[in-house]
């Protein structure tokens, strides 16, 4: 080689040659170096970007504009548009399919209305994942926090709103896809009721489940964005709002219950046309109401009580079998390993949990209707936990993903209409709370977060999210006896009235182990589980060998989903206790779950 350049070291047509192939690398380098620039410049959102214009109409009347006028959104990449091919998020499917020949119906109606479209966007390969992350188009870099995952599967699509690179965007929600990444994001994402936004043009997971949502940073156009999709009037008569706080699910988030409480029930006081918030438990009302759901969780105890009931709900994945098995088995996809463990599991499911999935979803259509009504606003957490650390080597845990489906299937399976709304922060991370109505009633529940917004805002600002507890030194004689009294009341099963004669002896001594764990008993007969684990942790503190507050806590983080957690409070006990039956039982059952 080396002798061959030295005998045409003078040949100009060899140096031509050369500077084509060095020039060739060097603009290689460069349009991969533009490329990375571009995707920082956007965040990663993005897999295309172009720019449909709205389409032409006649001048509109004096003083009117179209209802989106000069608002620009983004897609993602499960909708068609004409000329390019739908991606699902994967390259393998990209490869293996043509051009749209025709837009996706939402697409049109939002062009028509005015909206510029402006891209594609990242999202979960298949619409499988809640993590947004996509190994083979990147992730989308959270714009609240940068270091950690932005939530999926409609990525891309937040992260756009979030970033304000576009006033709002649409993704698709099967089983939280927009819910959730709006939580992690901080903006607002709405999910339709089941079945009233056209779907045509939007590539299928699972049609049972799957619906049209939105993101936006402002109400407003989260509202407009609304009339025009749901093809709805923008005047309706003015109904009384009913609030009702999902005690045992509020119980699962990271955020105290009395903080979300507190602002909202603030909010409310300043508002007219709100009936004082009830409270409910809302997994005991399904449970009772939606009797088929024991065809998916048969051993019902009662250490598996609580969220398990709506764990159950998420434990198939319906109809991708039928829209994908063969188009996966002849191409052999290359897939990330979470999304590989998923559409096998897809791939597996059988006819006869799908039958018994449409019945479940019936009975809990029936129940929602019965609950809410048409004034009825049920509030959840939109989430439990804070967004996970972007590049963990351990892969999402199944905790984790059943804190959040536990959340998230109840819109999901019930077809009801929910919108996921920021409420500041806590603990560094987006504090997002829910607001679920019946199937049908998504204007009345766009209306009521167009009134209530501005308000919630103000109160999340101005409310004290630290309630300090009552500082008292009293009698040690007089809580001796108030315990006494709290356990009388346990043993009467009055555990309303325990946790209160608890809470005073509490007040008069708070170095008190025991009446931090009896109090925790009592609560757990609530379904507080909350309260149960701060008083527990409360009671450790002051009594590191207390095997009852071990127990306790171990109980109540099972409850909550927390199986690690649990089981390390179950073992704990068990070193202090080795003949625990209780403990020894619990660390058998854990490890069955985990496993």
């Amino acid at each position: 080689m080396l002798k061959s350049l030295k005998d045409n070291a003078s040949n100009p047509k060899l140096w031509l040659l050369l500077g084509i192939g060095v020039a060739g690398v060097v603009v290689l380098v460069e349009t991969r170096r533009r490329k990375g620039q571009a995707n920082k410049e956007y965040f990663g959102a993005f897999v295309h970007r172009f720019e449909l214009l709205p389409f032409p109409h006649p001048p509109p009347p004096p003083n009117q504009t179209q209802m989106l006028s000069a608002l620009t959104f983004a897609v993602k990449d499960i909708f068609d548009v004409k000329g390019y091919v739908t991606g699902f998020g994967n390259p393998d499917w990209k490869r293996t399919h043509e051009d749209a020949e025709n837009t996706a119906i939402v697409v049109t109606a939002l062009l028509s209305n005015g909206a510029t479209c402006v891209g594609k966007t990242v999202m979960d390969e298949f619409s499988f994942g809640i993590s947004g992350e996509n190994k083979h188009y990147g992730t989308p870099t959270n714009p609240l926090m940068p270091s950690c995952i932005p939530g999926g599967s409609s990525s891309g699509s937040a992260v756009a709103v979030a970033a304000g690179l576009v006033d709002f965007a649409i993704g698709t929600d099967t089983t939280g896809c927009v819910r959730i990444p709006a939580a992690f994001c901080g903006i607002l994402g709405f999910r339709p009721s089941h079945g009233i936004v056209s779907t045509t043009g939007v590539l299928p997971n699972a049609q049972s489940l799957d619906t049209v949502g939105w993101f936006a940073r402002d109400p407003s156009v989260l509202h407009r964005v609304g009339l025009v999709l749901l093809q709805l009037k923008s005047a309706e008569p003015k109904r009384t709002r009913r609030i009702m706080f999902a005690d045992d699910l509020l119980q699962l988030s990271k955020v105290p219950t009395q903080k979300t409480v507190h602002v909202i029930c603030k909010a409310i006081e300043n508002l007219s046309g709100y009936q004082s918030p009830k409270h409910m438990n809302l997994c005991q009302y399904i449970a009772s109401n939606v009797p088929s759901l024991k065809g998916f969780h048969e051993k019902l105890t009662r250490q598996q009580n609580g969220a398990s009931v709506l764990k159950a709900l998420t434990s198939v994945i319906y109809e991708f079998k039928t829209n994908h098995e063969e188009w996966v088995k002849s191409v052999k996809p290359r897939l990330g390993c979470s999304v590989s463990d998923r559409v096998t599991a897809a791939i597996n499911t059988t006819h006869d949990h799908i039958k018994t999935l449409y019945k479940v979803r019936t009975e809990m259509r029936g129940a929602f209707h019965c609950l809410l009504k048409d004034d009825g606003i049920l509030v959840i957490p939109t989430v439990a936990d804070n967004p996970l650390k972007l590049n963990t080597k351990k892969r999402l845990s199944s905790e984790f993903h059943d804190r959040t489906f536990a959340l998230s299937s109840i819109a999901s399976i019930s077809g009801c209409c929910q919108v996921a709304i920021p409420l500041g922060n806590h603990n560094d991370s987006c504090v997002s709370v829910s607001f679920i109505s019946l199937h049908g009633a998504d204007k009345f529940l766009l209306d009521t977060i167009l009134d209530m917004y501005k308000t919630l805002q103000e109160q999340v600002c101005i409310a004290s999210y630290a309630l300090p507890l009552q500082d008292t030194n009293g009698n040690l004689e007089t809580s001796e006896l108030l315990k006494e009294k709290g356990n009388a009341a346990f043993k009467g099963r009055l555990w309303n009235k325990a946790v209160n004669y608890y809470t005073e002896a509490i007040q008069l001594n708070g170095m008190n182990a025991t009446y931090y764990c009896n109090r925790a008993a009592a609560y757990l007969e609530l379904g507080c589980f909350q309260q149960a684990e701060e008083d527990c942790n409360k009671a450790i503190l002051h009594d590191k060998k207390n095997v009852k507050a071990y127990l306790r806590r171990g109980t109540a983080r099972e409850s909550l989903l927390q199986y690690k957690e649990a089981l390390k409070d179950f073992k704990h006990a068990l070193v202090l206790e080795p003949q625990n039956k209780t403990a020894s039982l619990a660390e058998k059952r854990l490890g069955k779950l985990m496993s």
